[in-house]
């Protein structure tokens, strides 16, 4: 029950901080899920990080690593959101912006975590 709370508020967080921090990255383009990219790119960063330092570090108990990993950034991060925009391009028949919005995401969100797992594995002491 206790794990079940953990995520219950990591989520309510991670709702809010997404819908803050995607409406701000937005306002840079109106025409584009700019928002969307920038979070789902965030989100797999500290993912990342944060999967990576508590398998290499041991730096996360289970406990924090629930409420970061499956409550915050599991709210944070927008792949519904991203489908939903995406299938909107794909209606609008905006092929174009519907390709740079798949690849963009998957390319982002990889190398998002690829940069989150070099930094864990080049801290010092490693």
């Amino acid at each position: 029950m206790y794990s079940i709370l953990l995520i219950g508020i990591g989520g309510f967080m991670g709702a809010v901080l997404r819908y803050l921090v995607s409406g701000w990255i937005q306002n840079i383009s109106s025409d584009f899920p700019v928002g969307t990219l920038g979070v789902n790119f965030i989100g797999s960063f500290f993912l990342s990080l944060i999967m990576y330092l508590s398998e290499y570090r041991g730096l996360f108990n289970e406990e924090t690593r629930i409420f970061l990993t499956i409550g915050l950034l599991g709210a944070f991060t927008t792949m519904s959101t991203f489908s939903y925009e995406s299938f909107r391009l794909l209606e609008q028949r905006e092929i174009s912006l519907l390709m740079v919005n798949i690849i963009g995401t998957i390319i982002l969100t990889l190398f998002a975590v690829y940069l989150g797992r070099v930094i864990v594995l080049n801290l010092e002491g490693s």
